[in-house]
């Protein structure tokens, strides 16, 4: 049974979403803030953690923030207002996985936490792929789950490195938005360009000298990304 930790200054939030998901099946954790939920996840180990953006004490941005700091893997669903549109994209940035705006339903929720608990939890499929994929200065070595550029490390997110993995298994293929976000959050997509714009953006701040003229992750106008194959 997977364990959710709900953290959200709201306590008429925190109990819909603890009805919503224990009506379902999911353990529950609650935090009104964020230094409450940074204490609970010292002390527990949930699977995804419902993380509610603008709180007192310690915003949302913050603690996600810290868990990356700290190379957490741990999923993490931000719970956003849509006037917070700016702060969505700082989230993504950090290594948050998804997001939902508020107001919610309860079906939206449900779907959007199956979706990044399935993708974290199942078990990776037998390929004959090799576990080292290289494109020109780039390697992805799949075992150990790292990636280097001209020989240096580079720390990439769980959804940035799933990503550089699609693109690199098929180099010259086109990715659509959509395609990639199914493929990656293994979800339907609702509006996938903005997220996988930002995860693309920061892979190539990442990857290239110069992010506005990359030289390995192209976008096709119209169409969407590619990996350019390179020697």
């Amino acid at each position: 049974m997977h364990t959710v930790l709900i953290c959200d200054d709201e306590k008429e939030i925190r109990t819909a979403l603890r009805i919503t998901l224990s009506g379902a099946g999911y353990e529950t954790l609650e935090a009104e803030d964020g230094r409450k939920a940074l204490e609970l996840l010292g002390a527990n180990k949930p699977d995804l953690v419902l993380l509610d953006i603008m709180m007192p004490v310690m915003d949302g941005l913050t603690v996600l923030s810290e868990l990356r700091q700290r190379n957490s893997a741990l999923p993490v669903i931000l719970l956003t207002a849509k006037s917070e549109d700016t702060d969505k994209i700082v989230g993504l940035n950090l290594g948050a996985d998804d997001y939902i705006t508020k107001p919610f339903n309860s079906m939206e929720v449900l779907a959007r936490v199956r979706a990044v608990l399935r993708r974290f939890s199942r078990q990776a499929e037998p390929d004959d792929r090799p576990a080292v994929l290289r494109v020109g200065g780039i390697e992805l070595d799949d075992e150990t789950k790292t990636v280097t550029c001209e020989g240096e490390e580079i720390s990439t997110t769980p959804k940035e490195y799933d990503i550089l993995k699609l693109l690199m298994q098929n180099p010259g293929r086109v990715f659509s938005s959509r395609e990639i976000y199914q493929l990656v959050w293994q979800d339907i997509p609702l509006g996938p360009e903005g997220t996988v714009a930002v995860h693309i953006r920061h892979l190539r701040e990442k990857l290239e000298i110069n992010p506005a003229d990359p030289r390995y992750i192209k976008v096709v106008w119209g169409k969407g990304y590619k990996m350019e194959k390179k020697q």
